[in-house]
């Protein structure tokens, strides 16, 4: 290619502030950290390039991509990430060290690379070898494209050229960290602009040529861009992308990663890496098919902010972000305390007891005063969004009796949890048994997958409050769970109806028991909210909504397999919610979700049609190895492994439709949504373990034993503001339980007799009676308000629950 000179650089670059900032796709091939303290990058990979990079914390994005361009004779140009087929592999099984072949389907080039984390620095080292397969080196030249992002934001970014000790640099800064980007080639021409205005891509897309470069882009969406040296390089170099407060800082950082050279990074990366995969339970597949179980291990580790022992983020993505901007800035990088115990359950599966156990202390330490879990937050504990979401608050306790089990546990860890737990308990009694929010954050009510996680938490609870010489708190979290068991029928059945004689079955359980409902026969009487549908199709006959969500009841050991009530259920489920796609069977969330791309592809925007969940497979395999049903279990796992995308990237959902090339969706294969999901990858460990030993893993024993051997019936029939009955059975106690002290007047004979009964302290913030109304007739009504003493106030409401 014939030289030219380089273009003039001007001081400033026009078009400020740019287009509005945009990230980048959420279908990852490959993410990546180290597992030393002294660095604190995380990195993914898609479409053959990096994206997102991380930095301090793995809940900060700082750079939207990194990629390159090609440009040559007679205009040609091509963008790497657009125009060319990319391959990627591990370097070694179980690091998060990747190679990258990038062929242009022009045939004409490849690029090819080798991307990890410098262990002993905050850089992200990218050794690159460019191959003209067309004429020489001299026929091209390329380009490094950089957008930062720093901190989760592309606004108000500022962007320079400078040099750190001699050493020519691009550098950017933004909301108090800085970058710097360095190579071991020289840089031919670099320059700082704006994305859509100046950012010298379009420049070079124009005819492959840089007209003018600048030396500074200040205040805005900014891209940094820089030719490398072909000749003096021989077409191979090493990219240093390095991190720090100031832009010094990084520089440091990325010179000195640079000196120290990718092979020594290499050999410390891939000796700890090694070194942590060595110590996991071996569950590696013998079948000679791709070998998840390490990639698997794999993402759940790399989404540790090791600043922050024991968080771990949801993914190192933005659903669909390519469409979202600086309002998105929470994405799935964050902490979710759902996610976070399934998180631990699968390192625990995998026998990493440590990193199970620092699961159990970050909780401990972001819990709320109130005994709860924000819906989600950020690293230091700060919520994000405000919902209330009770399995969230259950699962901990949960955890905590897993690793008392299963866990190796140290000396005392029993009473170290032992507050949090009762903190927690207190805070599900008062709070529920209604959630404000289902697992899929989406509607209030009586929602089968939380009421399975809050009365297995409950009867875990108990076990630890007997443990520590809390007798009597223990019995009442037990009446409680019993009380609730007894009642999920009553909020979560449907008997008869046209749907269940659509499908053959004699009723179902449904998604979510409308709270309206809450003092109604069945929750067939109420309407459920249909989030992220078009307007006008926002509700929805609570009866008419199924999800796999209640095969929870089985997970969490409250019913067995064979149950009819279950077996009808699945039957319903497969009916409504089943799609066979190529890889196997997959599921549903629920009939009528709106959570996933539109039918032609384009993005979700707040509505959209909700897809298929490889995640809702694992779960089905569990349920099917629970039925006994060990080689329908042993199947779906293969689905569940055939649904991964390139790098065996589990992903949030799958394609469902036709292909619709344009918009990179293919039948079965991965969506726009978040890959990889850590929830889907932590089932997939749970899974292999669970079939390897025969059993659920993490099936709690207490309902097992309980409800299943023991069969036990429940003494009291529980009333209470947030989940109130019209009728008791004819043997029960009825319990009112409130949330202060009270007096409750009531009377059985249409107040022609009054009683006056005074609460008592359940001592974790609930106050209760048990009125005497077993052996009553039937028929019998049973009449109640309450006084209020410490406010001197009456409820001004009279309630009836009449005797069955």
């Amino acid at each position: 290619m014939p030289d030219k000179p380089n273009p003039p650089v001007l001081p400033e670059a026009p078009g400020r502030p740019g287009i509005p900032g945009r990230w980048t796709s959420a279908a990852k091939s490959g993410v990546g950290t180290a597992t030393s303290l002294l660095s604190r990058v995380w990195f993914t990979l898609s479409h053959g390039i990096v994206n997102e990079v991380y930095y301090p914390r793995v809940d900060m994005a700082c750079i939207r991509d990194m990629g390159m361009l090609v440009t040559g004779e007679a205009g040609y140009v091509a963008e790497e990430k657009r125009t060319a087929v990319f391959r990627q592999s591990t370097l070694r099984p179980g690091v998060p060290a990747y190679r990258l072949v990038n062929e242009s389907r022009d045939g004409r080039w490849r690029i090819e690379k080798r991307i990890l984390v410098d262990p002993r620095r905050d850089t992200l080292l990218q050794e690159t070898r460019f191959v003209p397969l067309r004429g020489t080196l001299s026929d091209y030249r390329l380009h490094v494209l950089l957008a930062p992002h720093l901190v989760n934001r592309g606004a108000d970014n500022t962007g320079w050229l400078d040099s750190y000790k001699g050493r020519e640099m691009l550098f950017a800064a933004g909301s108090g960290n800085a970058l710097a980007l360095a190579s071991t080639a020289s840089w031919r021409v670099r320059s700082a602009g704006f994305v859509g205005e100046s950012d010298g891509w379009a420049d070079l897309m124009a005819d492959g040529r840089l007209s003018t470069a600048y030396a500074k882009a200040a205040g805005g969406n900014v891209a940094l861009l820089g030719e490398i040296d072909l000749a003096q390089s021989g077409g191979f170099f090493v990219l240093a992308l390095s991190f720090g407060r100031i832009a010094s800082e990084a520089a440091w950082r990325a010179s000195a990663s640079l000196q120290d050279g990718f092979e020594a990074a290499l050999e410390e990366y891939t000796a700890a890496w090694e070194g942590w995969q060595d110590g996991l339970v071996p569950l590696d597949s013998t079948d000679g098919r791709t070998n998840l179980y390490r990639v698997s291990t794999t993402v759940l580790k790399t989404h540790e902010a090791m600043t922050f022992p024991g968080g771990f983020i949801a993914s190192l993505s933005i659903p669909w972000g390519f469409n979202k901007g600086d309002e998105d800035l929470g994405g799935y990088h964050l902490i979710w305390p759902r996610d976070l115990v399934e998180t631990a359950g699968g390192f625990l599966a995998a026998g990493a007891e440590d990193e199970a156990r620092q699961v159990l202390l970050y909780l401990q330490s972001t819990q709320e005063p109130d005994g709860g879990w924000p819906q989600n937050m950020w690293l230091d504990g700060t919520p994000y969004w405000h919902g209330v979401q009770m399995d969230e608050c259950a699962f901990p306790i949960l955890l905590a009796d897993l690793l008392q089990r299963k866990g190796n546990p140290r000396p005392g860890d029993a009473a170290r949890f032992w507050p949090m737990v009762r903190a927690a308990a207190g805070f599900i009694v008062r709070e529920g048994p209604i959630t404000g929010q289902d697992r899929w954050e989406e509607d209030g009510g009586f929602s089968p997958s939380t009421l399975a996680v809050e009365i297995a938490g409950l009867l875990a609870a108990a076990e630890f409050a007997r443990a520590h010489a809390e007798p009597a708190l223990a019995t009442y979290l037990e009446e409680t769970a019993d009380g609730w068991n007894e009642d999920l029928e009553r909020w979560t059945w449907v008997e008869g109806g046209k749907l269940a004689d659509q499908i053959g079955v004699p009723g179902y359980y449904v998604r979510i028991g409308a709270p309206e409902t809450a003092d109604a026969a069945s929750p067939a009487g109420g309407y459920v909210p249909i989030r992220n549908r078009p307007a006008g199709k926002g509700d929805a006959d609570a009866a008419a909504i199924v999800s796999p969500d209640a095969l929870a009841f089985v997970r969490f050991g409250l019913r067995a397999a064979n149950h009819p009530r279950m077996l009808a259920t699945v039957k319903a489920i497969d009916a409504l919610l089943k799609v066979d796609l190529p890889q196997g069977s997959v599921w549903y969330r629920y009939n009528e979700d709106g959570y996933g791309e539109h039918d032609d592809g384009s993005a979700f925007d707040g509505t959209g049609t909700g897809r298929a969940w490889p995640l809702l497979t694992g779960e089905r395999a569990h349920y099917e190895l629970a039925a006994g049903n060990i080689d329908r279990a042993a199947a779906l796992l293969c689905t569940f492994e055939d649904s991964a995308g390139p790098g065996g990237m589990l992903p949030e959902q799958s394609w469902d439709g036709d292909d619709l090339p344009e918009h990179e969706l293919y039948r079965g294969r991965p969506t726009g949504s978040a890959m990889p999901l850590v929830w889907a990858h932590s089932e997939h460990i749970k899974l292999l373990r669970s079939l390897a030993d025969g059993v659920v893993f993490d099936m709690p024993p207490q309902p097992v034993q309980r409800y299943q051997q023991e069969t036990r019936v429940p003494s009291h029939a529980l009333w209470s503001p947030r989940a109130k009955r019209r009728t008791l059975p004819q043997d029960r106690k009825l319990r009112i339980v409130l949330g202060e002290p009270a007096r409750v007047h009531w009377s059985a004979d249409s107040w022609k007799t009054i009683v006056d009964t005074p609460t008592a302290d359940s001592g974790i913030g609930t106050h209760f009676v048990d009125l005497p109304t077993a052996g009553l007739a039937g028929g019998t009504a049973i009449l109640f308000t309450f006084f209020y003493p410490d406010r001197s106030a009456w409820e001004g409401i009279d309630y009836r629950v009449a005797i069955e």
